[in-house]
């Protein structure tokens, strides 16, 4: 049996404009959150409202340990290392490997 990837992809509100204007072109997820298949389409939904917003094309998905989250990765989600960082352990306390999905706007 295998699993059928994802299609759908939520992002928190406030980080749905940076990914509508192609500025973030990352997302750090769990291992729970990483299925996703390399060249796929996806729809981009908010969170907090299921709205869908635009359509992303799966470019990678790569391991890595919250350690070795850097600035590039900051820039590529579009917000400072410190806030990424704090957010990252908002939503994953307990997690130190992550997954690194990288996407492009379509």
């Amino acid at each position: 049996m295998s699993l059928i990837p994802p299609n759908k992809i939520s992002f928190f509100e406030f980080l749905v404009p940076m990914v509508a204007s192609g500025k973030k072109t990352i997302t750090i997820r769990d291992k729970s959150e990483s299925h996703y298949v390399v060249g796929s389409e996806v729809e981009v939904f908010t969170l907090e409202t299921n709205q869908q917003i635009c359509n992303i094309k799966i470019e990678s998905v790569d391991e890595i340990k919250f350690e070795d989250i850097n600035e590039f990765h900051a820039q590529q989600e579009a917000m400072s290392l410190e806030k990424l960082k704090v957010l990252i352990k908002e939503i994953y306390p307990e997690t130190e490997n992550l997954f690194i999905i990288k996407y492009q706007l379509i």
